[in-house]
């Protein structure tokens, strides 16, 4: 999958210019369009934030994606293309200058400079910020994680406005896939009056101005936010769609009972067993595309009784991935036993020996383990999701298989999302529902889930062998060299099985065949709406 994108590689001098291209909708010659230009999708749950810097769920990113804009951004099939800045060149190994559009302006028409950047990231990455993405993309930038811990200020962070117009980047180590990494919204810039003004209140309607191709308009708490095209916007000529609503439906069967009724026009995700039937009554309006993204279960590691590896191997090694992807998500996706997923550049796809094992010996091993860590049948085992039948399904597979193989009983916790989202970060669980979905197309997306260092790690498990392995090959100039320490490390971590691998994603959903713009061949559901428009019908 690394093909797609054109900015990879570990040279020393990148240069992109975007010229006069327009990189918005992309309308087919003789497409007739719908005369009203609004777009109903269902988002999954209620977003824990709408600031840049906070917004953690996928959920919350989509809508920010269209609030805000970053010096890089992905189109609807997941290439790189330029944003708010229209340039950049690599000058050396660990310094990157981007150039900013001259006619980028925020919402309020206030032009778009460099400082805003600097304030952007300076206000991310401060710990009183408490960003759960700060430790996750800090490690990139020089000074970053000192920063993100407290321990230097923000004015030492590698990012400075050379001038109004030119972004210099200084990376910790070198970092070839930068401009993928600029893509996210917790790189956006700021804007400070407005953020100085109103506090916590700058992201509520009225209040927040971005610099996307959209505006918010409304958010109605567990039941809309609605966004319009911002006519400040520096593409706003290519931008189709005038209005979108974003829905925060968690239950699959009522996103799909939307989307029935013409209430909906893009349903989130399909619950399981509902793929193979919609794929033959609606063949017109089924996608399901791979994805860079890992279904797992976060486990505790300080948990008393979690904290023995012997528990949490015999706890992975019983769950049966091929009867889970093939019989109750039934959806495409495959089996998982390591974080690294398929198709994901700067390391190679690891299992476990056992994963080959006939069913009898692993539950058999499983036993014997358990026993030696003094686990008994009959034990109890807290298990929390959040409210969807997709993950009430899943879960109760696994308690099943759970009971049925090694006579542990689990007590199952159903939570709004938001909820959960607390919970883990929180450590107040024991084995938890997760899932992981790339920011970008390299490995350390995924490991920052079992770093030690890293806010994204629900885990808490720590192993620093590996780390000094990461560090190690972040550090090479050699793409092979990296590939092949990046995999030891992850070997060396999922050895310690701090998490229970599932299913590599895909991504089943309908979609209104009169939605232009979808593309299946997007590996990270980064999908922005000023890619889509609405088609005549």
């Amino acid at each position: 999958m690394s093909t797609r994108y054109a900015l990879r590689g570990m040279a020393l001098a990148v240069a992109f210019c975007s010229g006069a291209a327009s990189w918005a909708a992309t309308v087919p010659a003789g497409t007739a369009l719908h005369a009203k230009q609004e777009f109903v999708r269902n988002n999954g749950s209620e977003p824990e934030s709408l600031d840049p810097a906070l917004a953690e769920s996928v959920g919350a990113n989509q809508i920010a994606r269209d609030l805000f804009e970053g010096l890089t951004a992905t189109n609807t099939s997941g290439k790189l293309v330029p944003g708010v800045a229209e340039a950049w060149k690599q000058t050396d190994p660990t310094t990157w200058v981007f150039t900013l559009r001259k006619n980028a302006t925020w919402s309020n028409g206030d032009p778009i400079t460099a400082d805003d950047f600097v304030y952007g990231w300076r206000r991310f990455l401060d710990p009183k910020t408490a960003s759960q993405y700060a430790t996750t993309f800090a490690p990139f930038i020089l000074n970053g994680m000192d920063v993100a811990k407290g321990s230097k200020p923000g004015t030492t962070l590698g990012v400075k406005a050379l001038d109004k117009l030119r972004l210099e980047v200084k990376t910790q180590t070198p970092v070839a896939f930068l401009p993928e990494l600029m893509a996210n919204t917790q790189f956006a810039p700021n804007h400070k009056a407005t953020i100085e003004k109103h506090g916590k209140d700058w992201t509520k309607p009225g209040n927040l101005i971005g610099n996307g191709a959209f505006v918010l308009k409304d958010w109605q708490v567990n039941s809309k936010v609605v966004t319009e095209k911002n006519a400040k916007y520096w593409d706003a000529g290519a931008v189709v769609l005038t209005k979108v609503v974003f829905l925060p439906v968690e239950d699959g069967n009522a996103d799909i009972k939307l989307f029935q009724s013409g209430e909906n026009d893009y349903v989130y995700q399909l619950p399981p067993g509902t793929y193979e039937p919609l794929k033959k009554s609606n063949p017109k309006e089924i996608k399901n595309g791979p994805m860079l993204g890992l279904r797992f279960y976060a486990i505790n590691n300080n948990d008393p009784v979690m904290k023995d590896v012997r528990v949490r191997k015999a706890l992975s090694m019983v769950l049966d991935r091929d009867i889970l992807a093939k019989k109750v998500t039934a959806d495409g996706q495959v089996p998982a036993y390591g974080v690294v997923v398929k198709g994901i550049s700067g390391a190679d796809v690891t299992a476990y020996d056992w994963s080959t094992w006939p069913m009898d010996k692993r539950v058999a091993e499983a036993k014997k383990l358990l026993a030696e860590a003094g686990v008994k049948p009959g034990a109890k085992i807290k298990f929390t999701y959040n409210t969807s039948e997709y993950h009430k399904k899943m879960a109760i597979f696994t308690a099943s298989e759970w009971k049925t193989k090694l006579a542990l009983d689990t007590e199952m916790d159903n939570l709004e999302f938001k909820v959960l989202l607390k919970k883990r970060h929180d450590g107040d669980f024991q084995i938890a529902r997760h899932g992981w979905v790339a920011d970008y197309n390299d490995v350390t997306t995924f490991l920052t889930l079992v770093q030690c260092d890293s806010d994204s790690n629900d885990n808490k498990n720590c192993n620093r062998k590996a780390e000094e392995l990461i560090l190690q090959g972040n550090q090479s100039m050699d793409p092979a060299k990296r590939k092949t320490l990046l995999t030891q490390a992850a070997k060396m971590i999922m050895d310690d099985y701090p998490m229970i691998p599932l299913l590599q994603y895909t991504l089943p959903r309908l979609v209104k065949s009169y939605v232009g713009g979808y593309d299946e061949a997007n590996p990270m559901d980064h999908f922005r709406s000023k890619d889509f428009y609405i088609i005549k019908h």
